[in-house]
């Protein structure tokens, strides 16, 4: 017989490897130190546009001025601020209707009159029987009409009133009511942002990122930054005696007041421009500021 082949049997082939796990990241961290850096970016182009404050950006997306709406009720917060930190200054030194004229001098000048501007534009656009397109125009025009002159100068008048009496009574009183009511009147001009549609020509509008509706989550934050500051003004009147007036009930009425405000100039501005525009913002803002402050200041004689 000749050689017998003997099977040399196979190797077995080797499990290949299984691949090593990739090195987890810690994504949470990481966007969430992001997320609140671009927040903070967006606090500063809502500062830029609101105010006189000299922001510098590295870099500029014009849908950060949009994202930015929700914001502006912290930076009106911050101008009421300013002008509550120049009231309780010049208390010290004069009595309160002057205290009062200077911070609101103050709060003007820090914005540029940005929200007056716009409401003597609107009161002069919509203060007569005119066209839609007639109103536009007579907005556009940067001359001072009758409309305009009896709008602004009695709306200003009747803030100074109302501060005056809350200063007679407590200066602190007053620098909380600008606080709130500063606030509070930006979140106003917000929820016209997210309830109505642009009622300008979009390509002439002065802020394009803004003749775009925000939305319903820009509006809840925006929302709950007012939220916050009636819960402050809440927990002052409980440790200062100075803030007694500001209870519950009458802060209450004061968010039902600027929703009032809200509605009322909503659909003003929608039966006559079919929606929004930067200057019906600013009338909102002015007249729900207005609101809040004669609220506080209902009965301010007596403890609410």
């Amino acid at each position: 017989m000749g050689d017998m082949l003997v099977p040399v049997p196979r190797p077995k082939p080797e499990p290949e490897p299984e691949p090593e796990p990739e090195p987890r990241q810690m994504p949470t961290r990481k966007s969430g130190l992001s997320a609140l850096r671009h927040e903070a970016r967006l606090v500063a182009v809502a500062l830029q546009f609101l105010t006189r404050v000299p922001v510098r950006l590295a870099a500029f997306d014009p849908q950060w001025l949009h994202d930015s709406a929700r914001h502006f009720p912290l930076v009106g917060a911050m101008v009421g601020a300013f002008g509550a930190a120049v009231l309780l200054a010049a208390a010290q030194v004069w009595p309160p209707v002057l205290a009062v004229l200077l911070a609101m001098a103050a709060t003007v000048w820090l914005t540029g009159g940005f929200h007056e501007d716009g409401l003597a534009d609107t009161c002069d656009g919509l203060g007569g029987a005119v066209s839609r397109e007639r109103a536009l125009l007579i907005m556009k025009d940067s001359r001072l009409g009758s409309y305009g002159a009896l709008g602004l100068v009695l709306t200003l008048a009747l803030k100074a009133a109302a501060l005056t009496l809350l200063a007679s009574r407590a200066p602190l009183l007053a620098a909380a009511a600008l606080v709130l009511a500063h606030g509070l009147s930006r979140g106003a001009a917000v929820a016209l942002l997210a309830l109505l549609p642009y009622g300008g020509d979009v390509e002439h509008a002065k802020a394009k990122p803004l003749a775009q509706q925000i939305s319903h989550g820009g509006l809840a934050v925006a929302l709950g930054v007012c939220g916050l500051l009636l819960g402050a003004a809440a927990w002052g009147a409980w440790v200062s005696p100075s803030l007694a007036v500001l209870t519950p009930l009458r802060l209450a009425c004061a968010l039902l007041a600027a929703a009032g405000v809200v509605a009322v100039c909503g659909r003003w501005l929608h039966q006559r421009l079919g929606g929004y525009t930067g200057d019906g913002l600013g009338a909102t803002q002015q007249w729900t500021e207005l609101a809040v402050y004669l609220v506080v200041a209902a009965r301010v004689g007596t403890v609410a």
